[in-house]
């Protein structure tokens, strides 16, 4: 099984146009924290070091893998590992994101490894296809396996025969034959009773006979199981002429299972697999290609850089041979009775609670889908889907904040406006403000006082006085208090100090009292003249147990005061 067969399937591929109808992508390398979520470490790590050069230092560790006979060790063995199962991760993961209806990767498919021995051909498993189907159950409650190769799909089945989340299915040679596995009766224990399917054929199984089994069981299992997602392995070997093959299907007997999976219409993962003839793999496979994308492939093959090996005929077609079918009508209808039974007993549709199936590299994996989603949101035209990542950047959060000191914008972009208190440290406050602007504290008027014109400027100038010296006041209060909570004056945005009870008023607080009654008394000698303008009363406060802030007046430009000025408000504490 070299992988010179998919550089000729990829050159066809090219070379017939069917580039243009899909998306080609180089999936990136599975690492080993990837394969070690179900092969062993110590399998893993053997792969990673065995080359041709050191291979008789580790022959003890190749009996015990089953590495040597027909799985060789060659150069770059574990990088071709990492490759070809790091399309099928990524093809299920691009399923799973919605990204696209069918993923193909023809060079995975490599059904036989177990979770700690190589075997046919095949050194991974899980990376080529187990891996891929955990990958599509982290999203979808039932996964149908279905497998076209003429060898069973052992290492599959042993990776699920005791759930129901993933029904197997296989199509194969049975008796003397490798791997030996695959016998009616096999149909899963446990949870997973019944949900491996196996159908053992014999020798030279043509077109017709193949399709009037495949197509029936395909079609019940749907029925009763009822699969979210399809992975389809497409091994070749089972076309006729194959090497090691025994079937004798012809390449649209063989491209007619993709078809009519196809028309169920779920997320499939297209799979390749087995096949010893190089020249018939990769007809086969760009075949079915076309069929995948809908687009007919002529029978004449396009000049490429393989050309000669397609000799004598050049032509895109695996015909039939004239060996003799050995499945006759009343074994085939025997065994689909039988395993038609056994799917009936299943009764319904499995169905769980979806979680997250946990994973080592699931933070990786999301950061990955983020710069892929970036680097992809400029082609993405109207036409195409959008994966759920690149349709919330799209929407506008209305609640969302914004460092903003402007009120305005904070009120545009859907910032709830701030509370008419705040509460700020004292100390910080201080260092952000080197110079803060005092504010006036005013003892409560009396009812009767009504302030005129001039009491209002004589007040004004009283209370500009007063700031420098409130400003001293503050500073001390900082050194003595340490850390004290200043409740902050709503308009000014200035610390006003809090009043005491049980305290003796200040020295501070005493002017301001002399500064409040001279603005009384020359209020009420000016109540027996007639003024020249009507006087607007001063607002009082309703007690002095509640103090509330007043305006400082250097937070706005000075006026020069003139009888003609209104007086100013003063709040009381």
């Amino acid at each position: 099984m070299k992988p010179h067969r998919i550089r000729m399937t990829h050159s066809l591929i090219m070379n017939y146009g069917l580039y243009k109808k899909m998306e080609i992508y180089r999936a990136k390398p599975a690492t080993k924290q990837e394969m070690c979520q179900f092969h062993t470490d110590e399998y893993i790590d053997f792969l990673s070091k065995v080359t041709p050069d050191n291979m008789d230092a580790f022959a003890k560790e190749q009996g015990k893998y089953n590495v040597g006979d027909d799985c060789p060790v060659f150069d770059g063995l574990f990088e071709f590992c990492g490759i070809s199962g790091g399309g099928s991760m990524e093809g299920a993961a691009r399923l799973n994101r919605g990204k696209c209806d069918i993923a193909i990767n023809w060079a995975g498919g490599l059904h036989h490894a177990k979770k700690s021995e190589a075997s046919g051909f095949c050194y991974l498993n899980v990376l080529d296809i187990v891996l891929g189907i955990i990958e599509l159950l982290r999203y979808k409650q039932r996964v149908l396996y279905i497998d076209i190769d003429v060898h069973h799909g052992d290492g599959v089945e042993e990776a699920f025969y005791t759930t129901d989340r993933v029904m197997t299915c296989s199509f194969h040679k049975y008796g003397e034959y490798f791997p030996g596995t695959g016998e009616l009766r096999d149909i899963g224990v446990g949870a997973g009773k019944y949900y491996a399917v196996n159908f053992p054929l014999r020798d030279g199984i043509t077109d017709e006979t193949y399709k009037s089994v495949f197509e029936p069981v395909i079609n019940h299992i749907m029925e009763f199981y009822r699969p979210e997602a399809v992975v389809l392995q497409c091994g070749a070997d089972s076309l006729s002429g194959d090497r090691l093959g025994c079937f004798n299907l012809s390449m649209k007997g063989h491209a007619n299972c993709v078809e009519y999976v196809k028309k169920f219409g779920l997320p499939t993962l297209v799979l390749g697999g087995g096949g010893y003839t190089m020249r018939n793999v990769s007809r086969a496979w760009c075949y079915e290609t076309g069929v995948l994308v809908g687009q007919k492939v002529g029978p004449e093959l396009p000049y490429s850089d393989f050309y000669e090996y397609f000799g004598p005929d050049y032509e895109l077609d695996v015909r039939p041979s004239n060996m003799e079918n050995l499945n006759s009508r009343e074994y085939l209808e025997k065994i689909k009775t039988q395993v038609l039974s056994n799917l009936e007993r299943t009764r319904h549709a499995p169905s769980v609670q979806m979680t997250d199936v946990g994973r080592g590299t699931t933070e990786h994996q999301e950061d990955q889908d983020a710069i892929l989603d970036d680097q992809e949101a400029d082609t993405i035209g109207m036409d195409q889907r959008q994966t759920q990542r690149q349709w919330e950047r799209g929407v506008e959060k209305p609640g969302e904040l914004y460092d903003s000191e402007d009120e305005d914008m904070g009120a545009h972009i859907g910032v709830r406006p701030s509370s008419k208190k705040r509460r700020r440290n004292e100390r910080n406050y201080k260092e952000a403000n080197a110079s803060a602007t005092g504010s006036a504290v005013a003892t409560p008027q009396p009812e009767a006082s009504v302030p005129t014109s001039e009491a209002g400027a004589a007040l004004t100038s009283g209370l500009m006085g007063y700031a420098g010296e409130h400003d001293e006041e503050l500073e001390r209060l900082a050194r003595e208090g340490g850390d004290e909570d200043v409740e902050m004056d709503e308009d000014s945005g200035h610390p006003a100090k809090k009043a005491k009870g049980d305290e003796a008023a200040s020295p501070d607080e005493e002017m301001t009292d002399v500064v409040a009654s001279n603005a009384a008394g020359e209020g009420a000698e000016a109540k027996d003249s007639t003024p020249t303008q009507a006087a607007e009363p001063a607002e009082v406060a309703p007690s002095a147990s509640e103090p509330a802030p007043v305006p400082s007046t250097l937070d706005a430009p000075e006026k020069p005061s003139t009888p003609e000025d209104k007086p100013v408000e003063v709040a009381a504490t």
